[in-house]
């Protein structure tokens, strides 16, 4: 749910990475913040917690103009990806207007990424929300590591909507801007 600032002519739009443990969302957040213009950008924030992170960073993007008048902002975040961080999960889901799901191609996280896209609906349920009203893309990361799942077996059990999915290597930066231009798309439409 954008925030919407009458006075500073500011809406506030909340895009949450979420995908398993490990499977690189910190990695997306980080590259994305080394390339966005430092003055378009806020300050990356870590909170950490025993075993993981969570990170975000808000950025303007200059080439995006503005909304009947209003400047856009865009609000990044990681959620941790362990489930025993679910309650952290579930608070940073609060008032999200777009997701990118980074699910990890390798072979044995397969059960994890379904297992965390269930956890997703589960926790969006609990602000009476439905995944499938919410604009949403898919990076397939680590691509180009040796034992991993076909795009197509990956297609067909994470993205039944067919949504914008992509491959990446987001260690090299490969697949990464493309997931986040396609939810802003989506979320800037909804705004419209």
């Amino acid at each position: 749910m954008s925030l919407i600032n009458y006075s500073s002519k500011e809406i506030n739009c909340k895009i949450v990475y979420y995908g398993p443990g490990l499977g690189g969302k910190t990695t997306n957040i980080k590259y994305i913040y080394s390339k966005v213009n430092p003055g378009s950008r806020g300050k990356l924030m870590s909170l950490d917690t025993e075993l993981d992170r969570t990170l975000f960073f808000d950025f303007l993007p200059v080439n995006l103009g503005r909304v009947k008048g209003f400047y856009v902002h865009f609000h990044l975040y990681t959620v941790p990806g362990q489930v025993y961080y679910n309650a952290s999960r579930k608070l940073i889901l609060k008032g999200v207007d777009g997701i990118v799901f980074v699910a990890d191609s390798q072979i044995e996280r397969f059960e994890d990424n379904i297992e965390s896209l269930e956890n997703l609906k589960e926790n969006l349920s609990e602000y009476s929300r439905i995944l499938e009203e919410i604009p949403m893309s898919i990076q397939y990361n680590k691509r180009d590591l040796p034992n991993i799942v076909s795009i197509a077996e990956l297609e067909e059990d994470l993205n039944p909507r067919v949504l914008f999915s992509c491959e990446a290597v987001a260690v090299d930066g490969i697949g990464v801007f493309e997931p986040l231009k396609a939810v802003s798309k989506e979320v800037l439409r909804k705004l419209k």
